[in-house]
């Protein structure tokens, strides 16, 4: 495809996927919404996909929501807007596959939930943040931005819709490699040709294991790891299956040995169970 909200290629097994309103600073609209979780569903499908790189068109990676967009439409259909925008994050954030962002510019509201529902973002040294969701009269990146940078630091931002420059976001944990501007899609290129030639097996299971783990305690945490281990183990390390068993809600998980030294310290007299646990909710 060459045309549309997000464009979509190939280069072996690296997908690239391309927000592309570069007119409009890649501001998010319905249109781009669905396209964004139509693309990323088929990629989670696609097992000659190993590595997403998620970038777009422009000098801005995206400057937050379309707010043109809604004029003339009534509350129902404002809420069904939002509501869309959130189905695509969480299926950027659901792909099995890994997602990395590579992120230039400004990157304003719904821009960082994008970038943040991908594994780890790599960003031109020209790359701001801002989430000025509050003092546009609404609300926005209170769940995600808090679990990626801490409680005091989200507020912060969101209260006062200052501008975070690229150093302090990498300083933060928000971004994982600072590059310059001109490099950035040849080193997304290039980490994405590293992650593809591990076993995809492995990395789908460390990426699982991350995120569920995210969700437990460590108890919990390194069950879910050992069932890992287990899988590779099964499989020789190198099986191409590119899409790791669920493990979630406890499936598939070894059961808690007895007194075991590695749950020492936990807080409580047991572990919690799984039930209800989901990967990727952030």
């Amino acid at each position: 495809m060459t045309d549309g909200p997000v464009l979509v290629r190939h280069d072996g097994s690296v997908a690239h996927v391309v927000l592309n309103r570069p007119a409009a600073r890649n501001a998010l609209n319905l249109a781009m919404c669905h396209r964004l979780r139509e693309v990323f569903e088929d990629l989670d499908s696609d097992g000659d996909v190993r590595v997403v790189l998620l970038s777009a068109n422009g000098p801005a990676f995206c400057a937050g929501a379309d707010l043109k967009e809604r004029h003339g439409h009534d509350a129902a259909w404002v809420r069904r807007r939002r509501l869309a925008s959130f189905a695509a994050y969480e299926t950027i954030e659901r792909c099995a596959k890994p997602v990395v962002a590579l992120v230039r510019g400004p990157v304003v509201g719904s821009g960082g939930e994008i970038a943040m529902s991908c594994d780890f973002i790599i960003a031109g040294d020209d790359t701001t943040f801002r989430f000025p969701e509050p003092h546009r009269g609404t609300v926005g990146a209170t769940q995600r931005l808090q679990r990626v940078i801490g409680r005091g630091r989200a507020k912060e931002l969101l209260f006062t819709a200052r501008v975070m420059d690229v150093r302090e976001a990498a300083a933060v944990g928000l971004v994982a490699r600072v590059v310059p501007a001109d490099d950035l899609l040849a080193e997304g290129a290039r980490t994405a040709e590293t992650i593809a030639s591990a076993p995809p097996l492995s990395i789908g299971l460390t990426k699982q294991a991350v995120d569920l783990g995210s969700e437990t305690d460590l108890g919990n945490g390194i069950r879910i790891e050992m069932a890992a281990i287990e899988r590779c183990l099964a499989d020789g390390g190198t099986n191409l299956d590119r899409r790791p068993p669920d493990v979630r809600n406890g499936q598939g998980l070894p059961a808690r040995p007895a007194n075991d030294q590695l749950y020492s310290g936990q807080k409580g007299p047991s572990t919690p169970s799984l039930d209800g646990a989901r990967g990727g909710d952030q």
